[in-house]
């Protein structure tokens, strides 16, 4: 298990993965190629895969995203350090936090 500020990255086996994978499309890349896991409301930074991979996430904003890195990855953040990730499948949640009444995805 993995984790960088509000993101939690939980390895899986390939068995855990919904078949299908959520329909929603893969996530885009940003501009200078990196695979996007979260954006930062209040920095605007991100953390970021860096190399190949895919991410889909579910049809809500609160569904985990499934990461596939065929051949390993990097995730990186303007305020952290890297954190190297081994070939395989992951599960990507954000960090919730408790609000009286409701749960809301923690801003970073």
């Amino acid at each position: 298990m993995y984790r960088q500020g509000d993101i939690l990255i939980i390895p899986v086996g390939e068995e855990a993965v919904p078949t299908p994978v959520p329909a929603s499309p893969p996530a885009p890349r940003d501009a200078r190629g990196r695979l996007v896991l979260a954006l930062g409301e209040a920095t605007g930074h991100a953390h970021a895969v860096v190399g190949p991979g895919t991410l889909v996430h579910g049809p809500r904003p609160a569904d985990p995203g499934f990461l596939h890195l065929p051949s390993g990855g990097r995730v990186v953040h303007e305020e952290h350090a890297p954190i190297s990730l081994p070939k395989g499948w992951y599960l990507v949640r954000r960090q919730r936090e408790y609000i009286p009444g409701a749960f809301r995805v923690v801003a970073d």
